[in-house]
């Protein structure tokens, strides 16, 4: 059986109504956007229009989606800055609204996780060598998109 095909929309004002609601349900970048609308079947004048209009009416803003995409993956997936910044950049999201984004992050809340990450990893390990315990650790935490140099800091200053 095939899959469902998406019906193609021609019609401007039926899919930026349909583009609006796509973006009221939750925060998108403009590349999710633009996507869905070459996929709904439009053309790049017609897309590019709505994207414009989407800004105007304030369905679709950069730095907002930036700011909630990276509290979500924080807050929500433990994830560190690095695997969120990988993440806005495959949404294609500028590098000066990644830097902005990433710096809202609390750094004292950023090493509370980093640390409650590592001692959930942790108790979870069965590794008895040393060494091999902490290249697990720091694998992990790696991972999870945390940086090197924090991740040995942590590691140095806590018995895990």
């Amino acid at each position: 059986m095939e899959p469902a095909k998406t019906r193609k929309i021609t019609d401007e004002t039926a899919a930026l109504a349909k583009a609006e609601a796509f973006c009221a349900y939750q925060e998108r970048a403009q590349q999710e956007v633009r996507d869905k609308l070459y996929e709904w079947g439009l053309w790049p004048d017609a897309v590019e229009h709505i994207i414009i209009k989407l800004i105007g009416s304030n369905f679709l803003n950069e730095e907002r989606f930036a700011y909630a995409y990276t509290s979500g993956k924080f807050n929500q997936k433990g994830w560190g800055k690095n695997k969120i910044k990988q993440g806005l950049k495959f949404k294609k999201v500028s590098d000066v609204l990644i830097r902005k984004a990433l710096s809202r992050i609390d750094a004292d809340d950023y090493i509370t996780s980093l640390e409650k990450l590592l001692q959930k990893k942790a108790a979870q390990l069965n590794e008895k060598d040393e060494y091999k315990r902490h290249y697990k650790l720091k694998q992990y935490a790696m991972s999870r998109g945390y940086e090197n140099d924090l991740i040995c800091d942590v590691l140095k200053d806590s018995v895990l």
